[in-house]
């Protein structure tokens, strides 16, 4: 069993570092010959097609996948041993809406690996509503989860990584169950998070994302870095391998707008 290690002993300026990784589920390739570097307080986006590979890469940061080939290092070690330094927010998160959780409850399981058993600290609970504070829901502490928007939740749920006191923090579609104002809520949120934070996120709103973040990881099946500058429309139909729409939404009739990718 890999303990983990003080963020002292993690010199590296590479926070996320693929080299020559294979990965393949039942002996189908996945991820192919990638290499990857994701620099201290780096906003990168994943993005490509459904099956590509994006949520395998976070899963092989968070050490939940190992390589058949290739080396993976996190805030340069293993992830095992770095995981408790990465904070994480699922695309699904499952929750029985009956069962009576409130958001500080919610938010106190990011303290879970932080902790030896026992009642949760005070120190825990100052903890949490920092984070709380960090996505503007300090104020709902005691509320219901189930009872929450969308949009709501998904603060809650980032809260919770922040729980844990993490340096990279990884998202896996955050905005694919809000509407349109929550996630310009959500975005803003990551922009002030990223001042602090290496951030990760996986995401189909190319456009948005584009003015987000300072470099695109284009993921299908092999994996090229791009900064934003650099990812046209030819760079997005060849990742995509087929024929896509790119739906794109006007923000208040003020030149704004973003674009997504359907597929």
């Amino acid at each position: 069993m890999e303990h983990p290690i003080p963020p002292r002993q993690m010199t590296t300026s590479a926070v996320i570092s693929f080299t020559n990784v294979t990965f393949a589920y039942n002996g189908e390739p996945v991820i192919i010959d990638a290499d990857l570097t994701v620099e201290t307080n780096d906003m990168v986006a994943l993005v490509g097609p459904n099956g590509g590979g994006k949520t395998t890469i976070l899963r092989l940061v968070l050490g939940l996948l190992r390589p058949q080939r290739g080396d993976v290092r996190v805030l340069g070690t293993t992830p095992r041993r770095a995981r408790r330094y990465v904070g994480y927010v699922p695309q699904h998160a499952r929750h029985d809406p009956q069962f009576p959780v409130n958001v500080m409850d919610v938010v106190l399981m990011g303290r879970a690996g932080n902790r030896w058993g026992g009642r949760y600290s005070m120190a825990d609970r100052r903890t949490v509503f920092e984070a709380l504070g960090d996505v503007d829901m300090e104020g709902r502490a005691s509320r219901s989860f189930a009872n929450l928007s969308g949009g709501e939740r998904q603060r809650v749920l980032i809260a919770r990584a922040l729980a844990s006191s993490p340096t990279v923090l990884l998202l896996d579609e955050p905005t694919s169950h809000v509407d349109t104002a929550a996630e310009q809520k959500l975005y803003a949120l990551l922009e002030n998070l990223n001042e602090r934070l290496t951030i990760v996120l996986v995401s189909h709103d190319i456009g948005v994302v584009s003015k987000l973040v300072r470099k695109v990881v284009c993921v299908n099946h092999h994996v090229m870095t791009h900064s934003t500058g650099e990812l046209t429309g030819e760079v997005i139909q060849e990742l995509y391998d087929t024929d896509v729409a790119m739906v794109v939404h006007d923000h208040h009739n003020q030149g704004e707008s973003d674009i997504r990718i359907v597929q």
